[in-house]
């Protein structure tokens, strides 16, 4: 799979994990995934550990921030949007109903970024590049392959991103696996992401809307039964999507979700 250079304003391109026990989390994914790691010091003690596939980085662990936990915020994966001028979104995103919740911020000479809320409450980073685009591989095993957003207003959703990041949105583009239909964004005319309504069982357990990670694996099964007996669990699948592959959501041992998918035979 040939290296990605960059990443066209809108795409979501790098993933990390906020985790409560980094080292295990490391051999917990390095198991999963193969991943090898280059421990980055980013100052005040921690460590950003970044995940390798034959030398290119594809995502990223590091500490749970205190303040997170404190609040009772479980171990989870964080995904990042590619923008071009990371101060525009910083002054859009209040006036399109979201919020800002960290200012920006260079991350030394790799890029400037912001922590957002999008108008429905879904926590999102946005990343300017400079030194580090984001992930160097996908689509292969161990690497981020797709980006879900689960929602309480799939329509609210899909306009904000839309407007705030002058990208398109493939209305009911697809049939969601509970009923109803999903969103597609869309940038240059491709897929970058999936917008769907949540179950009204998930709304009714309090879960607020949120961005999911799903990382390719070679075999959806083993990737499940290897979850399970590294102290995980697996909370759906591996399920067959068809010429959508079969997919699996899970959860690491800590207590981050994320997903899986294998594709078609």
């Amino acid at each position: 799979m040939p290296k990605v250079e960059s990443y066209a304003q809108g795409t979501p391109s790098w993933v990390d994990l906020s985790t409560s026990d980094q080292s295990a989390a490391k051999d917990f994914y390095a198991s999963l995934f193969g991943w090898d790691y280059e421990d980055n010091d980013a100052g005040n003690g921690m460590i950003y550990s970044m995940a390798q596939i034959d030398g290119s980085p594809a995502g990223a662990i590091a500490p749970q921030q205190p303040e997170e936990a404190q609040q009772g915020i479980p171990p989870h994966w964080n995904v990042y949007i590619t923008v071009n001028d990371i101060e525009a979104v910083a002054e859009r995103v209040p006036e399109l109903g979201g919020n800002v919740l960290m200012a920006p911020m260079d991350v030394f000479d790799a890029g400037r970024m912001i922590v957002a809320q999008d108008s429905v409450g879904a926590v999102v980073m946005f990343w300017q590049p400079k030194q580090h685009i984001g992930a160097e591989v996908r689509d292969e095993h161990g690497a981020l392959t797709w980006t879900l957003l689960m929602t309480t207003d799939k329509d609210a959703t899909a306009t904000f991103y839309s407007e705030l990041l002058d990208i398109d949105v493939a209305k009911d583009a697809m049939p969601s696996p509970g009923g109803g239909t999903v969103h597609l964004l869309q940038v240059n005319g491709q897929p970058v992401a999936t917008v769907m309504d949540m179950s009204q069982d998930m709304v009714d357990m309090g879960i607020p809307s949120h961005w999911e990670a799903y990382f390719r694996v070679d075999d959806a099964q083993a990737a499940c039964d290897a979850v399970t007996a590294n102290g995980g669990m697996v909370f759906m699948g591996p399920a067959d999507l068809g010429p959508m592959g079969t997919i699996g959501y899970m959860q690491d041992p800590q207590g981050a979700q994320f997903g899986v998918q294998s594709l078609p035979a």
